[in-house]
C-alpha cells in the first residue's frame, strides 16, 4: 500500500482489493448503478502500473475515490502523454469537509510527475454542477473539444441524451511542484 496523504483525520492511499466492495455497496445505497467489474480492474489497472487509485479515509473509514490513468487512450487528449483524472467522488456524508480537493492535490501532484498538464471529463447535467466549480475554481478550462457523448465526440445537432456519458474536456498546467499542502508520507 502506498501513502499519498495524511493529516491525522484524513488519509489517502492506494486502493486495496476490499476497497471495491465498499465502493460498490455505498454507491448502489446512492440508487446509482455501479460494477463491481469497474473497481475489481481499478485494482488490477493500478497492479499494472496504468492507473493510480487514489482512496480517501476520513476518520479510518472509506470515505472516496479518485483514479489517475497515466496514458488516457480515448477523448481529446488520448495518445498526447497526458494524464487524466476519472472517477472523484467523495461519500455523500461526507461532503463539503475538503476530502475532493485534497484527492485532487494528490492526483495533481502525481500527474506532475508525468507531464506538465492533467485533463479530465465532467458531466454536464445539474449533478456534476459542484464538480464543474470546483474545476474552474482550481483553475481548469475548457479544452475548446465540445460535448462528448459515450466516448466520441459529438457533432453539432447531434442527438444525445444528458445522462453520465454527456461530458465535457477540461484541463490544468501543472507544474513540477505541485504537491499536497499538508503532510504527504
Amino acid at each position: 500500500m502506498t501513502s499519498y496523504f495524511s493529516d491525522g483525520t484524513l488519509h489517502i492511499r492506494s486502493m486495496e482489493p476490499s476497497d471495491a466492495a465498499v465502493l460498490y455497496d455505498t454507491y448502489l445505497s446512492y440508487g446509482w448503478h455501479p460494477s463491481m467489474k469497474t473497481y475489481e480492474n481499478y485494482c488490477r489497472e493500478q497492479a499494472r502500473g496504468e492507473r493510480l487509485v487514489f482512496i480517501a479515509e476520513h476518520e479510518g473509514a472509506v470515505a472516496g475515490i479518485c483514479t489517475l490513468v497515466l496514458r488516457p487512450s480515448e477523448g481529446p487528449w488520448a495518445g498526447r502523454g497526458i494524464p487524466e483524472i476519472v472517477d472523484l467522488c467523495v461519500f455523500f456524508h461526507l461532503h463539503k469537509r475538503g476530502i475532493g480537493s485534497r484527492l485532487l492535490d494528490v492526483a495533481e501532484a502525481e500527474a506532475a510527475r508525468y507531464a506538465d498538464r492533467v485533463c479530465l471529463a465532467v458531466g454536464v447535467h445539474s449533478g456534476y454542477g459542484p464538480a464543474q466549480r470546483l474545476y474552474v475554481k482550481r483553475g481548469y478550462n475548457f479544452d475548446g473539444s465540445g460535448v462528448w457523448y459515450q466516448g466520441k465526440q459529438l457533432e453539432q445537432y447531434a442527438p444525445c441524451v444528458n445522462d453520465d456519458d454527456l461530458l465535457l474536456f477540461m484541463s490544468k498546467a501543472l507544474t513540477a511542484n505541485t504537491t499536497p499542502d499538508k503532510e504527504t508520507l
